[in-house]
């Protein structure tokens, strides 16, 4: 059964959100601490999202996420984070951990449940079927399979976050053309006004970490955003 997985410590806020959830047709599982729901999904397998408030006592919302990003089973889980931190510091550093979205509290439910879709949809399957061919990216190195989520550079699996994931399949769907960080944002991340530019930057930093030796073909193109370079001489970039 695919369920969304609400963890906070705010009773209260707990029975406001499995509410809205449920209403919305969700199956819900909520917990007040992070050991509880780490050993639900144990138990029960990957929930279809994870609602983490980041400041939780013992385990931090934080910490559940670098767990679940660690895991095989869960590294695509799609994750939301709730804090009552809303500098843009605070939220570069939520998606810089691999956050998929950033939510400041107090909030707007009915916000927060059209972005929860969001980040759904951006994970769903596509319906259509893909042929074998255009289901698989290529650039030197990198080979990118959109179905299965797999990303290999010289064939050694790379892992990456949902974000990092997108950002890379834009930029190889395009390689060789010019990418702006507004672009870049409305695909990978659906365009959300909460997302500043400044997030693209440090996630395509991670990115380029990512991938070590074929790191290089990502290049910073000043002023104005990013390209993946195929073939050719590199030029008019620079790295982060």
């Amino acid at each position: 059964m695919s369920y969304i997985l609400v963890i906070d410590d705010e009773p209260e806020l707990l029975t406001v959100l499995e509410y809205n959830l449920r209403r919305e047709g969700y199956q819900t599982q909520s917990f007040q601490n992070g050991e509880e729901g780490l050993r639900w999904i144990d138990q029960q397998g990957p929930p279809m999202l994870a609602l983490l408030d980041v400041m939780l006592p013992g385990i931090s919302g934080v910490e559940i996420c670098y767990r679940l990003r660690a895991q095989e089973s869960t590294r695509e889980t799609p994750i939301v984070f709730l804090s009552a931190k809303g500098n843009e510091i605070d939220r570069v550093i939520g998606f810089e951990l691999g956050a998929d979205d950033y939510v400041v509290k107090p909030f707007n439910v009915r916000e927060l449940l059209l972005r929860i879709r969001a980040v759904l949809r951006r994970g769903a399957t596509p319906s259509a079927p893909t042929s074998p061919e255009k289901q698989l990216l290529l650039c030197g190195e990198i080979r990118l399979d959109q179905k299965r989520h797999q990303v290999w550079v010289n064939n050694l699996e790379v892992a990456l976050t949902s974000i990092e994931f997108n950002l890379l399949m834009v930029l190889l769907g395009r390689q060789g053309y010019i990418q702006s960080r507004g672009n870049l944002l409305a695909e990978a991340w659906g365009g959300h006004a909460t997302v500043h530019e400044r997030t693209v930057d440090v996630n395509i930093k991670r990115l380029r970490e990512k991938l070590g030796e074929a790191g290089h073909r990502l290049e910073t193109i000043r002023g104005i955003g990013y390209r993946l370079r195929c073939s050719g001489t590199m030029d008019n970039g620079s790295a982060l």
